[in-house]
């Protein structure tokens, strides 16, 4: 039960400042997720098994690639040192979202308690900002490597490596336990959130009292999180591009093909963002829960899977890597 009250000087009724009392009745402990949409209990069969499958082969691709880079020496080198730092963050958000969901498909009603909602907010939030962030810090890894290579061992040695993940990764922790912090401290009237899982707005929303501060705070940091990565990255991309043009063909391929991964991982993630920005956008129109759901999703779904996809493609040490530990196994089955 929480009072919300506007005190009047000396007591007296002035009209800018009049004495109000609002009791607020509701004392919300669990929250209803409707993001589902009406789909009966067949179809959520459905979507538990497509979703599990999604989820094992998320921490599958992702288990690979670090345990590969772990394993192997040659592969103990800045770019994937990052790349690992990559893969555990896409471990990490599928963690705080797949479990959710695939809860949520077997339970009628789909709920969540408010400290277990509050808790998944802040995991996918920081897991959105551990990706900005480590992209950028991959992306200034290639703008090193390309444009100072003599340079490169010197700049990149194992101590700069380790300030630049550690604050790739206590950055978006401090901006989200602060916008978390603020949230929690809100009373709430209502109990339903649209969508299939828990987001900043979709809580504050469910105020009773005004939530003016935790709105802006929620919009800083949403500017903030994604723009400066994404400046860092275009300028980086910029001095590698200038680089690059007045490089010989082949060194200018070679440039290119270390980078390829990382755009299209950037381009994929920023487009999914694009699509988060989208489905935020539609929550109070027409479309189907389905659509706007599917939309929202994107961002937590796709790079995880994709982004250990196309390193383990692109990248030649590591497709080398994984051939030579395929062919291996193949003559130790041959002569066994």
């Amino acid at each position: 039960m929480y009072y919300v009250l506007f005190q009047c000087k000396d007591g007296l009724e002035y009209p800018e400042c009049k004495l109000e009392e609002a009791m607020v009745n509701h004392t919300v402990s669990t929250l209803l997720l409707t993001g589902f949409g009406e789909a009966g209990s067949s179809l959520s069969c459905l979507y538990f098994a497509l979703t599990l499958v999604a989820f094992l082969l998320t921490v599958f691709v992702n288990l690979v690639l670090i345990v590969l880079i772990y394993l192997k020496q040659n592969l103990h080198q800045p770019m994937y040192v990052f790349l690992c730092s990559l893969c555990i963050n896409g471990l990490y958000g599928s963690l705080a979202l797949y479990p959710t969901l695939l809860n949520s498909f077997l339970s009628n009603p789909k709920v969540i308690s408010l400290v277990g909602c509050l808790l998944q907010m802040f995991l996918i939030d920081t897991y959105a900002g551990f990706e900005c962030t480590i992209l950028s810090v991959m992306a200034y890894d290639r703008y090193v490597s390309i444009c100072k290579p003599l340079q490169y061992h010197s700049i990149m040695t194992t101590s700069n490596i380790s300030i630049l993940l550690f604050f790739a990764w206590l950055f978006p922790v401090c901006l989200f336990t602060v916008m978390v912090a603020l949230t929690s401290s809100l009373p709430l009237c209502g109990n339903t959130i649209e969508k299939v899982y828990c987001s900043n707005a979709s809580v504050v929303r469910l105020s009773c009292v005004d939530a003016s501060r935790e709105r802006m705070y929620a919009i800083f940091v949403t500017l903030v999180i994604p723009c400066v990565p994404v400046l860092l990255v275009l300028l980086s991309y910029q001095k590698i591009l200038s680089v690059c043009l007045k490089a010989s063909s082949d060194n200018r391929s070679k440039a290119l093909n270390t980078c390829i991964p990382h755009i299209v991982t950037f381009v994929n993630y920023t487009g999914n963002i694009f699509f988060e920005v989208i489905s935020y956008l539609l929550e109070n129109t027409n479309v189907s829960f389905p659509v706007r759901s599917f939309m929202s999703l994107q961002l937590f779904i796709i790079p995880p899977l994709l982004n250990p996809i196309v390193y383990g493609i692109r990248l030649q040490e590591i497709r080398k890597t994984i051939v030579q530990i395929i062919y291996r196994g193949k003559i130790r089955s041959t002569f066994q």
